[in-house]
């Protein structure tokens, strides 16, 4: 009766506090003894001070029959066993999404609570908007636009990157400068090239640009690439299209030990709350499945791996798959009672969430809070957006990744004691690429700590393509991967013996030539349709 009272007072505070329209006392039926005590005591409650009631139901899994692998998940996310008598536990089985129907059969005393559901629910609006950019906006310097000072910083790099302008260099500047402007990304050109160019002027090491941004003139003029895309024939389309309308991707890589300083910086700039990081999850593959549900069902540590073993290695493998692809494992499924329950346990289990941690380099930077576009998880790490990368981009927030690169620090440290030990200062971006020791020493398979040329494969591959320009190891790296790997034997075949080359047609030679042949890269797809 004191607890009643107690309560009671608290629940006109809060209403005083919320007013009547947004403060209900709520019923929920679980199947647990103790509800409908308190149930009791809400009807009362609300005959006594007029607060209305709703009803809900607590929602942990969607389907009733889901109960069973939603215990053993909560078993596997707290490293309990199901028969442990001190564990997490639901109990009633009826935290599942309950039909309109069912709700009435459960508060046939409180139809008042049921209509409330609805009207709140109707009041319950949220609209989702895809494909629109939410990219914040520069603060440019007094006198400037967006656009007038993106124009001025790429005439200026132009001009330090490029002795003679010629009439094609001008061209393509102005027809990239164009397109990003037409295409509403400038913001985010200056917000890239603000932040690269504070590592750089603090001392920073900061990567010389990776992927399709290494085809603009614009990135390169910036200072965001050090790749001169017109020495190298890339294409801006590959990069931009206006055609294909999609936020650009520019992966910037960073010392690992001063990577924290950039975000830090940007964290500063554009304020804590429109900074944050990405959430990923660790779903369960088939085999991890197996032995998740194997240990919370306390089946042997022996029989649970026969089982998981059973799964062939192949990738995207599922246990659907497996049941059709391993007589092993089907016939275990078939004819071991224990093992059908783990697998049919497993299946449902499939493709959950195991856990959640943050995306190991991407940063949301966003117009207005993030939390106005997108739910928030709080980290270990700090906040982070509650949905994962891909969706983060097709509600159109700005993404970047801020990738801490071991290898960077490692040459910043070489770099410091040349010019400690002999008093050489080396610039890379001032450097050509035609020192033939340097391709002898990759030729050798000394590779280790060469960035993307250090993997054993990698290492024998480049023995065997005996490298001799800058442009073999770019088709190397580029060749070094599932698909492009069929046209390896080829490439170091032409390479040795240049007779070999063969077109289909004269016109894809000067495409091809510098690829021995080869189609290699999406750049040359692109130039041949």
């Amino acid at each position: 009766e004191n607890n009643y009272e107690k309560a009671k007072n608290t629940a006109l505070r809060l209403q005083d506090l919320f007013g009547k329209d947004n403060f209900f006392l709520e019923l929920q039926d679980h199947g647990i003894p103790d509800q409908t005590k308190v149930n009791t005591a809400l009807l009362k409650m609300s005959k006594e001070t007029g607060i209305d009631l709703v009803a809900t139901n607590d929602i942990h899994y969607t389907f009733k029959e889901d109960a069973e692998a939603h215990d053993i998940l909560l078993c596997i996310q707290t490293g309990k066993k199901v028969q442990d008598e001190d564990r997490m536990r639901y109990e009633g089985g009826q935290y599942y999404l309950k039909s309109p129907e069912e709700m009435q059969r459960l508060f046939p005393y409180a139809r008042e609570a049921i209509e409330n559901t609805g009207k709140i629910a109707k009041r319950c609006n949220v609209e989702i908007v895809f494909g629109e950019q939410k990219v914040p906006e520069y603060d440019v310097p007094e006198g400037y636009t967006a656009v007038t000072y993106l124009n001025h910083l790429c005439e200026e790099g132009l001009k330090r990157r490029y002795p003679n302008i010629t009439k094609e260099l001008r061209e393509r500047l102005d027809y990239e400068l164009k397109t990003i402007e037409n295409m509403g990304y400038v913001d985010y050109f200056l917000i890239v090239w603000d932040f690269i160019h504070y590592a750089k002027e603090h001392g920073i090491a900061v990567g010389p640009g990776r992927g399709s941004a290494a085809g603009s003139i614009v990135s390169y003029c910036l200072e965001i690439t050090d790749i001169d895309p017109i020495r190298y024939q890339l294409l801006f389309e590959r990069f931009l299209n206006p055609e294909r309308v999609s936020m650009p991707d520019i992966d910037v890589d960073f010392c690992y030990e001063r990577r924290q300083e950039v975000i830090d910086y940007v964290t500063r700039k554009y304020g804590e709350d429109r900074v944050c990081q990405i959430i990923t999850f660790g779903t369960m593959k088939a085999k991890q499945a197996v032995r998740d549900v194997g240990r919370a069902l306390d089946v042997s540590y022996g029989e649970t791996d026969a089982i998981a073993k059973a799964i062939p290695f192949d990738l995207g493998m599922t246990i659907e798959k497996a049941l059709e692809t391993s007589p092993d494992f089907k016939a275990m499924y078939d004819e071991n009672p224990k093992a059908r329950s783990v697998i049919e346990m497993a299946r449902a289990l499939e493709g959950m969430p195991r856990h959640a941690s943050t995306h190991a380099a991407g940063v949301v930077i966003s117009k207005e809070p993030v939390d106005e576009y997108v739910p928030m998880y709080l980290s270990d790490k700090g906040p982070a957006t509650q949905f994962t990368m891909t969706t983060i981009e097709e509600l159109g927030l700005l993404k970047m990744d801020f990738l801490g690169l071991r290898n960077l620090t490692v040459i910043r440290d070489a770099l410091e004691l040349i010019r400690e030990n002999h008093g050489v200062e080396i610039d890379f971006a001032r450097m050509g690429y035609d020192d033939p020791g340097v391709y002898e020493m990759i030729s050798q398979g000394n590779t280790q700590g060469v960035f993307q040329l250090e993997s054993q494969g990698m290492t024998q591959f480049m023995k065997n393509l005996r490298p001799s320009c800058f442009e073999d190891i770019v088709a190397g790296i580029s060749l070094y991967r599932p698909g492009p790997m069929d046209s390896i034997p080829k490439y170091i075949e032409n390479k040795k013996n240049p007779d070999k080359i063969k077109y289909v047609h004269p016109a894809l030679s000067p495409i091809l030539d510098v690829t021995y042949g080869c189609l290699v890269y999406q750049e040359q797809v692109m130039q041949i349709v």
